[in-house]
């Protein structure tokens, strides 16, 4: 089983599934990140493209993730890209990878890029049911970003609503805060989302939600097939 995190920007894939990805990989299987705003270029405090792209490697690394595929869309512009523009990267990404498994951004979230994106995976992951040579889509999940999903204030849209639940375990946690620690100017001093306190604690709420100690958590946007563990 091949495994892609298709998101907007370099950090995202940790923030949403950091620790998921990286016990996915422990157990044998392929995982690798698809950017499509490769270089954040609208990032405030953002380092230069070479220590950005050199970050994000060092971040897919301590996950135990593959080689990462870079977009170079226009950071916090998506919505200017033609929606068909978008699939079609994450089209070739997929056929690339020949994943069964997808991770992607929540279409509520507050960040346009990561709605754009959401939309672009959702389209893209329907590619084997017109006849390319590509496996049969498994699993689509969506993924909680801090500081974009738990933002959305929309009532328009349906919120979050986490049906799956990995057990991470505190290891599974300091690892992914591991790899967040890679990427320069990224996290944030409590209380805001992004910092360690808060991911700790979101983790050990939602592992609270289903029996697990932490955890993250992940909302079913299509599934085939017989029930089966992500890992292992």
């Amino acid at each position: 089983m091949s495994v892609l995190i298709v998101v907007a920007h370099p950090d995202d894939e940790v923030l949403g599934c950091g620790a998921t990805a990286a016990a996915i990989a422990a157990s044998g299987r392929s995982v690798r990140a698809c950017f499509l705003s490769g270089h954040a270029a609208a990032r405030g405090n953002r380092p230069s493209d070479t220590e950005l792209v050199a970050d994000c490697r060092a971040a897919q690394a301590a996950l135990g993730l593959g080689e990462p595929i870079f977009g170079d869309f226009p950071n916090i512009q998506l919505n200017t890209v033609p929606h068909l523009t978008l699939v079609q990267f994450v089209e070739r990404a997929l056929v690339t990878t020949r994943a069964e498994v997808v991770f992607t951004h929540h279409p509520a979230d507050l960040n346009d890029d990561h709605v754009h994106v959401s939309r672009a995976a959702q389209a893209a992951v329907r590619l084997w049911q017109r006849g390319a040579d590509v496996p049969p889509l498994r699993r689509l999940y969506f993924m909680e970003i801090p500081s974009s999903t738990d933002w959305a204030l929309d009532p328009s849209v349906a919120a979050f609503r986490p049906d799956t639940f990995v057990e991470a375990g505190e290891a599974g946690i300091d690892a992914k805060l591991a790899a967040l620690a890679h990427y320069r100017g990224v996290m944030r001093d409590y209380p805001h989302p992004r910092s360690p306190e808060v991911v700790r604690g979101l983790a050990a709420l939602r592992g609270a939600q289903a029996g697990l100690r932490h955890a993250e958590a992940f909302q079913t946007g299509f599934a085939a097939g017989p029930a089966a563990s992500l890992i292992g």
